[in-house]
């Protein structure tokens, strides 16, 4: 199967979203937590926080996985490419909302500013 540039276009935004879904949105802090730690800690007077991995091995790689934005993002691409191209049926949906979900957002940020 060729992969058209409406595809590659979905893709890309489903992908940008499942990432920034995965790194940085509250809802998914429970997942993120079991791997990671906020630190508090004064400076100078100044309260601080900052992103404790926790654990060792494979704990700790995952922590470390999802600490990096454009680690997570080549994770997530290879899923959902993979998935579209093995259950089309079912990851075709998934892609559609992520990459509505997608423009979505980085429409309301054009318009923020």
């Amino acid at each position: 199967m060729e992969l058209s540039w409406l595809l590659f276009v979905l893709l890309s935004l489903a992908t940008y979203r499942l990432t920034r879904l995965i790194v940085y949105d509250k809802i998914t802090w429970f997942f993120r937590k079991m791997f990671h730690e906020i630190v508090e800690e004064e400076v100078d007077g100044v309260p601080t926080q900052y992103l404790k991995i926790k654990g060792r091995g494979f704990r700790k790689w995952i922590g470390e996985l999802l600490s990096c934005y454009w680690c997570t993002g080549i994770w997530c691409s290879i899923f959902l490419f993979v998935g579209f191209y093995l259950f089309q049926a079912i990851f075709f949906p998934i892609i559609v909302v992520l990459a509505i979900a997608s423009a979505q957002g980085i429409i309301e940020t054009i318009l923020e500013k």
